[in-house]
């Protein structure tokens, strides 16, 4: 069978950031204003009042610190809420597609390769911001790059599944060289007046450059052992906005549309769920887990991540076994495991192993074992 290996990996990061006591000041004087304009329904018993959320409380219950946006100002607007992303003409770049060329072309420099040696491209994301033409063919466009692109969306999991189907083309011979990429803008999905949920996201774009190994590549980059998926229904994670559900006249979202979770249901359903995929797909490959040097997980919240790798080792784990990046990121999505495989390998040996798991809506789950070479 064709070895498939990881060569390259980039990431796009936003220029802007908003930290826990930014969001929290705008998020709060919301409260205050709702409050009063509703004052007499709430002294009435008619509405509950809304609480206030601070900079404690969110990294206390996430791990996260701070988030990179495409629009701060937009964000913090408290008469807003939500990100300006102005309409671009036809004849420009979609925002997706200038996030994703800009980390295309970071995994194809480190893997010494270059556009015309690409032969699909799958843009693997939670959210894309048009229903066609598919981003993966604009990003294809504006890259100069060749054979065929398609989107694809498992939400947190878009990553591994297209890292899946990109291992997939080039077992079965339909392509020698895959580039997945998930540009994540998970802000304009968010609730931003929700203090269960308004701290959660961050946007971002990563890139993973697939190759079939070839006599020269043999002790390059990362050696996929094996991927495993999983999905499983639930409306525990929700996001129902979409093209028949569109904005009102004002130009405002429907907020009751946008992402929704029932978080302690999420946690005690899906880290049983990913501990036991990512043990059971180990077994398979007849790898014993204290093989493993990192766990990049997917990046949602500091708890869920922790438990899965303790229960995966059996043990504590180590900071350096589980790194974690959504301290400064946040969740961003399907991004988020692909950001820590690309912060966090360098210091790996050759044969050291690794897995690569995302979870999320769906439930999904994937799981890339990899061999360094």
């Amino acid at each position: 069978m064709t070895d498939v290996l990881i060569t390259g990996t980039g990431l796009y990061t936003p220029a802007e950031g908003i930290t826990n006591e930014e969001l929290v000041a705008s998020f709060n004087a919301y409260v205050a204003s709702y409050n009063q304009t509703h004052q007499a329904q709430i002294e009435a018993g008619e509405l509950e009042p809304l609480l206030e959320s601070s900079a404690e409380f969110i990294e206390k219950a996430s791990g996260i610190k701070h988030r990179y946006v495409m629009d701060k100002a937009g964000i913090l607007d408290v008469d807003r809420m939500y990100p300006f992303l102005p309409d671009r003409s036809n004849d420009e770049p979609s925002i997706q597609c200038e996030m994703g060329v800009v980390a295309a072309k970071q995994a194809l420099d480190q893997a010494g390769k270059t556009a015309t040696d690409v032969d699909a491209i799958i843009v693997a994301c939670s959210n894309m911001q048009r229903a066609y033409p598919a981003v993966a063919v604009e990003i294809q466009h504006y890259l100069s790059a060749g054979g065929f692109a398609y989107d694809m969306n498992v939400a947190c999991s878009s990553a591994t599944f297209g890292i899946q189907a990109g291992y997939n083309a080039i077992v079965a011979g339909s392509a020698k060289t895959v580039l997945v990429i998930s540009p994540e803008i998970c802000s304009g999905h968010l609730n931003f007046r929700d203090r269960d949920s308004h701290f959660i996201f961050g946007d971002a774009c990563t890139a993973v450059l697939l190759e079939a190994a070839s006599g020269e590549q043999t002790s390059k980059g990362f050696r996929l052992l094996g991927a495993k998926l999983a999905t499983q229904f639930s409306s525990h994670i929700r996001n129902n906005f979409g093209f028949l559900n569109r904005c009102d006249e004002a130009g405002v979202g429907k907020r009751d549309k946008l992402f929704v979770q029932n978080g302690r249901k999420v946690f005690k359903e899906v880290c049983p769920m990913v501990a036991e995929h990512i043990i059971s797909h180990l077994g398979e490959l007849s790898i014993d887990a204290q093989q493993l040097k990192r766990l990049w997980l997917h990046q949602a919240n500091l708890s869920m991540n922790h438990l899965v790798a303790k229960k995966v080792l059996g043990r504590e784990p180590q900071i350096e076994e589980a790194p974690v990046i959504l301290d400064q990121y946040a969740n961003t999505s399907s991004a988020g495991s692909i950001i820590a495989f690309h912060q966090h390998n360098q210091s790996l040996q050759n044969g050291d192993l690794g897995v690569i798991c995302s979870f999320g809506a769906g439930y999904s789950v994937g799981s890339i074992i990899v061999e360094k070479r």
